[in-house]
């Protein structure tokens, strides 16, 4: 009889150790899978040009995402990130005329006002996050649209348009900047007090509090993060497209990085933050569906795999968490 329990007890651990696994080290070995496949499968995959035009392409994910894993991290959500990068985007062509300098101040300034707000409506106020960005959400496009008279505004600056276009060793700047930040958010949460605080508060909000954190300062700080970070998407967006469209820049943008936050192993529950994993869920959102649409498959089915991964990704910490 004592053999029963003690061999659903083994199970159980060891089905916590595959989802453990799968939850840390899932999102890479399926980037691995891919790149496989599509060396195999996929004509000119290794190509220079066109693993350049990936990473490109997916860099404003990677650096929408490093600000949504903070908050993530804190057990919140930021939904105005699409809006913001609108927002930024609408901004820059009004004081291009002054230099690059003005108008990126004031497009990166704009997302801080963003941040503050989102920060202030969850520390202060105390709405759901989920809540407090939504307002923005929506009201952060309409005001884009607003500044922009709801046109698509050609750019002309040398120095904006060489954010999106220029190398520097061969590496896209835009691919630089999203790889620097990358290790400079992932020392801000492994290696200073800030970083520390974020996974406390993210982990027991009113634990946190008890042991004298200061809750609402690192809420307030991890919003605004997230909206510069976003800003600065929409800036580099802007820059690659020559085009300021308040419209179409940033649709669906939180989706895709909350999926990325998720897919590579940070909790929605927070209490940690995977700068690493991020990257690469964002790495592997893009390869799925440049691998889909290279071998003739609707955008829609590129979709659908995205939402079985993110499915699969949520059991998978919910398993993890339960045990």
């Amino acid at each position: 009889m004592t053999d029963v329990p003690i061999t659903l007890a083994a199970r159980g651990l060891e089905r916590s150790r595959v989802t453990g696994l799968l939850q840390r080290y899932g999102v890479y070995g399926a980037v691995a899978a891919l790149l496989v496949f599509n060396a195999v499968f996929t004509d000119h995959f290794l190509t220079v040009d066109n693993l350049r035009t990936q990473l490109v392409q997916v860099s404003p994910v990677v650096i929408v995402a490093l600000g949504m894993a903070l908050v993530i991290g804190t057990e919140g959500v930021d939904l105005s990130v699409g809006s913001t990068m609108a927002l930024a985007s609408a901004l820059l062509p009004l004081y291009l005329g002054y230099g690059l300098a003005p108008a990126l101040l004031l497009a990166l300034f704009a997302g801080v006002v963003v941040g503050l707000v989102n920060g202030s409506l969850v520390a202060l106020v105390g709405l759901q996050p989920i809540v407090a960005t939504l307002a923005l959400f929506v009201g952060g496009r309409g005001l884009a649209l607003v500044i922009a008279d709801g046109q698509l505004k050609q750019i002309q600056n040398r120095d904006l348009l060489g954010l999106g276009t220029d190398s520097l060793l061969g590496i896209p700047l835009v691919v630089l900047i999203a790889g620097v930040l990358a290790i400079v958010i992932a020392f801000l949460v492994q290696r200073t007090t800030f970083g520390r605080q974020l996974v406390a508060v993210g982990g027991n909000r009113a634990a946190a509090a008890l042991a004298g954190l200061p809750v609402r300062r690192v809420l307030i700080g991890v919003y605004v993060l997230c909206g510069v970070l976003a800003a600065l998407a929409g800036v580099l967006a802007t820059a690659r497209l020559t085009a300021s469209d308040p419209s179409a820049l940033g649709n669906l943008m939180e989706l895709s990085a909350i999926t990325a936050v998720v897919v590579g192993g940070t909790p929605l529950t927070g209490g940690s933050v995977r700068v690493l994993g991020t990257v690469t869920g964002a790495l592997l959102m893009q390869l799925l569906h440049a691998t889909l649409v290279t071998h003739n498959l609707h955008d829609s089915t590129a979709q659908m795999a995205q939402a079985a991964i993110i499915l699969v990704a949520v059991y998978v910490a919910r398993e993890r968490r339960s045990r």
